[in-house]
C-alpha cells in the first residue's frame, strides 16, 4: 500500500463541502428560476399628472382642551374588576 491512498479521502472532505454549499445555494436561492425584473420588464415613462391645488389649512390650535376629555377624572377611567376572595 502507498501513501498516497489516504490522500483521496482527505481531499473528499472540502469537495463534498464545497458540492454541498453549492447544491444549498441553488436550492435556496433559485437563481436559475428567478425573475430578472430589470431585464424581462418593459416600464413605459408617462408625463406625471396632478395638480397643486390648496385644499386647507390650520393656524395654530383651535381648542386647547379636548371635549369630554377626563383626565383629572381617574376613578371613572379605571374600574376595579370583581375578585373572588371578598
Amino acid at each position: 500500500m502507498s501513501d498516497d491512498s489516504g490522500l483521496w479521502l482527505l481531499a473528499l472532505g472540502p469537495a463534498g463541502a464545497t458540492a454541498l454549499y453549492w447544491a444549498l445555494y441553488r436550492y435556496y436561492r433559485n437563481t436559475d428560476k428567478s425573475h430578472a425584473f430589470e431585464r424581462e420588464t418593459a416600464v413605459e415613462a408617462q408625463p406625471v399628472t396632478g395638480s397643486d391645488g390648496k385644499v386647507d389649512e390650520i393656524k395654530g390650535t383651535r381648542a386647547s382642551r379636548i371635549s369630554g376629555e377626563n383626565g383629572g377624572a381617574y376613578r371613572m377611567r379605571v374600574q376595579r374588576t370583581p375578585t373572588d376572595d371578598g
